[in-house]
């Protein structure tokens, strides 16, 4: 079964290397989607993949990189894109 969902991460996540570990971990779990910097300071990805494989991603984007400090997750589900064939980095 697919999911399909995004996620707003709030707390200390940009400036750390959030985007690449985010791109790192959904590459490896085979996911497509995005992540990119908000103007608020917060980043947002949306994610989708084998409904395991993005519980996996959810996971380790709680914790985030070393550097950053995750306050809050928003996740909020969104329409499979089959646009989306890869994970990238946005800017």
């Amino acid at each position: 079964m697919t999911s399909a969902v995004k996620l707003i991460i709030s707390g200390l996540v940009q400036g750390v290397g959030f985007r690449y570990f985010a791109y790192r971990h959904a590459t490896a779990l085979g996911l497509t989607g995005y992540v990119k910097n908000l103007y608020s300071g917060e980043v947002e990805i949306v994610v989708q993949g084998e409904e395991g494989a993005v519980q996996a991603f959810i996971s380790e984007m709680r914790i985030g990189p070393r550097s950053a400090h995750v306050k809050g997750i928003k996740i909020t589900p969104v329409t499979f894109d089959p646009s989306l064939t890869s994970f990238e980095v946005r800017y």
